[in-house]
């Protein structure tokens, strides 16, 4: 057991309970250290602080950049206490053992967020000082304790009034706990600067991270999960969604409820949106909310069962009690009414969840997580300005009618797992193929899922959709047989040319778009 904390460091960003923790140590006889804004708040509160550049004897200098970068800082915090050596040299120097760093940074993240920051106040935000003493505490946590949140003073002031001083496990973990924190805040700054600067996919590249819950359980039941927001995610995400009623959400609800809102965003119109397993299974767009509910949910009743259920206008008391009459595992929406909230509150099983609107996409990369490393690209945020304008290398061009349909139909495929086949009718999903490993088997499936619903001839006089290019005209022949008019597909085939004769040959459109959306 360490002997009894000589001096304490206090200096945060995030001055929530320091007054108090401040007044705790100096209730336990703990000498207090501070800097700037702290130091003035502690005194306000009529507790004893000295100075740090008292303490030091150096004043700070070039507006505050060095105020903590001295050796009676950093070796009062990095001396080791039973080595010999190292306190003859704090003897000589007149270094005092510091005992306890309580650090956070300047607020990096909150200024680079706003944007009327400039580029001067941001830079001016990346703290230095701070970080170093952290990481100087943290590595000398066998002595040292170190706290970074100010959800932990509590227990440090418990120990220290029951032991005397800190634990080394609760010294341990305070220190792992630190370098994540100086590790995240460092993560911030280089991908803001890497975004501001341009630099595309640079040597090192870090992921970080804030705890927003843990989960009960990852996919299955025998794996441990926790749900992270990124920092300085400007675009509306299920980050920020708010729960409003029901069970705590899933893994698989987050993964599924990211995928609805990802293809909630394509549609400016009242759209829903059915997923199941991270596919559609139902997505529409109508001039009412109600419409595009009913439209979505017919596409595939049977798989709707257990849903994710994403709408972007808010919900009334017609689509609330709509909703009610299935299995749904979660409603998402930009709002509910009053009496939607009441209708949907009857079971407990549904989560109500309230997603931000929809305000613009982000740059971010998408990160895909391989055993032993991560994949970065570009997301895939690719559209049209002009849909009407992309080519029709078929005799027959489609109608306004089918175009329409084919740039829906496209918009759709873009988010089903390759292979995907989408068919569509007016702004309406009748059929989705999703994640075959041959695209004859996804066309096949579609059709399937179209007949179940709808009947024998539900596909007569609908569009198709493809996320890839054709390999072979058995796709064609297929969606003729089913009654398909038109077809959207990127191109791109060796055998093009024959596609395009099957086309000819059973009068049906065709588009090609140059763009591929493979989604694995």
């Amino acid at each position: 057991m360490l002997n009894k904390p000589n001096y304490a460091l206090l200096s945060v960003s995030d001055k929530t309970g320091i007054v108090e923790f401040a007044r705790g140590l100096h209730d336990l006889g703990i000498k207090l250290l501070s800097t700037g804004g702290t130091a003035k708040a502690i005194k306000e509160a009529g507790i004893p602080v000295t100075e740090v550049s008292e303490f030091t004897g150096s004043p700070e200098i070039f507006d505050g950049r060095v105020k903590t970068l001295h050796p009676k800082v950093h070796g009062g915090i990095l001396n080791i206490r039973d080595n010999d050596a190292h306190q003859k040299t704090a003897k000589e120097m007149d270094i005092k053992n510091i005992d306890i760093v309580a650090v956070n940074l300047y607020p990096f993240e909150k200024v680079a967020g706003n944007p009327s920051s400039t580029l001067e106040e941001i830079i001016e935000n990346i703290d230095i000082g701070g970080p170093a003493m952290v990481r100087s505490a943290a590595k000398n946590h066998a002595y040292v304790t170190i706290v970074v949140h100010p959800h932990d003073y509590k227990k440090i002031l418990q120990e220290i009034k029951e032991q005397g001083s800190t634990s080394i496990e609760t010294r341990r973990v305070l220190a792992a706990k630190a370098y994540s924190h100086t590790a995240l805040y460092d993560t911030v700054i280089s991908n803001y600067l890497g975004r501001k600067f341009q630099l595309r996919f640079r040597e090192e590249f870090t992921v970080g991270g804030r705890l927003i819950q843990t989960m009960r359980y990852g996919e299955n039941p025998h794996q441990d999960s926790a749900f992270y927001k990124e920092p300085l995610m400007s675009e509306t995400g299920v980050c920020y969604a708010q729960q409003q009623h029901g069970k705590e959400l899933s893994f698989n609800n987050i993964v599924d409820l990211n995928s609805a809102e990802e293809l909630l965003k394509e549609f400016k119109r009242p759209a829903c949106v059915i997923i199941k397993h991270n596919n559609p299974c139902g997505v529409a767009e109508a001039d009412t909310l109600s419409e595009a509910y009913d439209k979505a949910l017919a596409c595939d009743p049977v798989s709707a069962f257990g849903g994710i259920f994403g709408l972007n206008r808010e919900v009334d008391e017609d689509v609330a009690k709509k909703i009610a009459e299935i299995f749904v595992e979660v409603a998402a929406a930009p709002s509910f009414s009053e009496k939607a909230v009441e209708i949907l509150s009857k079971k407990p099983s549904i989560r109500i969840m309230i997603m931000e609107e929809i305000d613009g996409r982000s740059s971010e990369y998408d990160v895909k997580k391989v055993t032993g490393g991560y994949l970065l690209q570009d997301r895939d945020l690719h559209s049209f300005d002009d849909f009407k304008s992309l080519p029709c290398p078929t005799k027959r061009k489609p109608t306004d009618e089918e175009l329409q349909s084919l740039e829906f139909a496209w918009k759709v495929a873009k988010h089903v797992k390759s292979n995907a086949i989408v068919y569509v009718k007016g702004s309406a999903a009748i059929g989705v193929g999703a994640g075959q490993m041959s695209r004859i088997d996804s066309t096949k499936i579609a059709y399937m899922k179209a007949e179940q619903a709808f009947g024998k001839d539900a596909v007569k006089g609908a569009v198709m959709s493809s996320d890839a290019f054709f390999p072979f005209r058995d796709n064609i022949d297929a969606a003729a047989a089913y009654g398909i008019t038109a077809i959207v597909s990127p191109g791109g085939s060796v055998r093009d040319e024959e596609v395009i004769q099957a086309a000819n040959e059973h009068n049906i459109a065709m588009i090609f778009t140059g763009i591929r959306h493979f989604r694995h």
